[in-house]
């Protein structure tokens, strides 16, 4: 029995927490301070995974930026909940879905859902992903097969959707010059190898070539197809490679611009690709490392 709700059960999640909100969330308007353009007013995002990490700080950036949003999530609803609120107290439009992102079913009933509340989707922000490592000899097949099915299936399922209604729609002249935006998070492992970790670097690569094939494919119906690589960022799920002096140095050690990246760091790049502002781009990876993909190792002759 699927642990998530079918489309009707989504559509009354999604009424439900849409309700107006009293007061301002501090971070959701002075986040909406940096943006007073507004670049991405009147567009539809969704944001998979969006409920921690560099996805709420995607998903909040969008939304200051002018978006309606979709705040993806897989567990945790209070937390999805509590985004979806500060988002609506600072002005901004959202809504949360949730949706297991490796399962068809679920990511179309999840944009079923996202075209009730909205009408059609703009801005694809493929985030969702996951680790579960281990060394080679020892993983197991499962381990395998949950790793490449969030992080690579799960992007495939969603940028389908998406390409489908922005083909369906083409492009609005007065919301974007694009018919459509997609970002994949990728992360600088699709070209870094990292032992221990095959299943993830596997995906991340997967990732890279699914964006390009898909950018390459879709150029000529005005649709943009781009990567954010992602190096070192202070996230809860990497707490114990940053939160001590002595592991903080040992990763520095990795990144030549010699501080450990924020999340709002990525958040900022998403509202770039999502805009107008980076119409002629697309099929590339935005590394957002601080230099970690410039092997630091040999700065020094190797």
């Amino acid at each position: 029995m699927s642990l998530y709700p079918p489309y009707t059960r989504i559509t009354k999640k999604v009424k439900r927490m849409t309700a107006t909100v009293e007061g301002v969330g501090s971070l959701q308007a002075e986040l909406r301070d940096r943006y007073p353009h507004q670049p991405l007013k009147n567009q539809k995002a969704l944001v998979t995974g969006a409920n921690s990490g560099i996805g709420e700080a995607v998903v909040r950036h969008l939304a200051a930026a002018g978006a309606s949003v979709v705040v993806n999530y897989v567990a945790n609803e209070p937390a999805a909940a509590a985004i979806v609120n500060e988002i609506k107290a600072a002005g901004g439009e959202a809504v949360a879905i949730q949706a297991d992102v490796s399962k068809e079913d679920q990511v179309q009933a999840m944009f079923a859902a996202m075209y009730e509340a909205y009408g059609t989707i703009d801005i694809l922000v493929n985030n969702a992903g996951l680790q579960k490592d281990s060394a080679f000899a020892d993983m197991t097949l499962d381990q395998w097969n949950f790793v490449l099915g969030v992080n690579l299936t799960g992007q495939f399922l969603c940028a389908r959707e998406a390409v489908r209604e922005f083909l369906r729609r083409g492009i609005k002249p007065e919301v974007s010059s694009a018919a459509g935006k997609i970002i994949c998070m990728s992360s600088v492992h699709e070209v870094i190898p990292w032992a221990g970790h095959a299943n993830y670097a596997a995906s991340k690569g997967g990732v890279m070539l699914l964006m390009k094939s898909l950018a390459q494919e879709v150029a000529p119906k005005k649709i943009r197809v781009n990567s954010i690589g992602p190096g070192a960022i202070k996230t809860p799920i990497n707490r114990s490679a940053w939160d001590t002096p002595q592991a903080e140095a040992e990763l520095l050690k990795l990144i030549p611009y010699e501080r450990v990246g924020e999340s709002s760091d990525i958040g900022r790049a998403a509202v770039w690709l999502a805009s107008d502002d980076s119409d002629y781009v697309t099929g590339v990876t935005l590394f957002v490392d601080g230099g970690m993909t410039l092997y630091p190792g040999f700065a020094t002759g190797g």
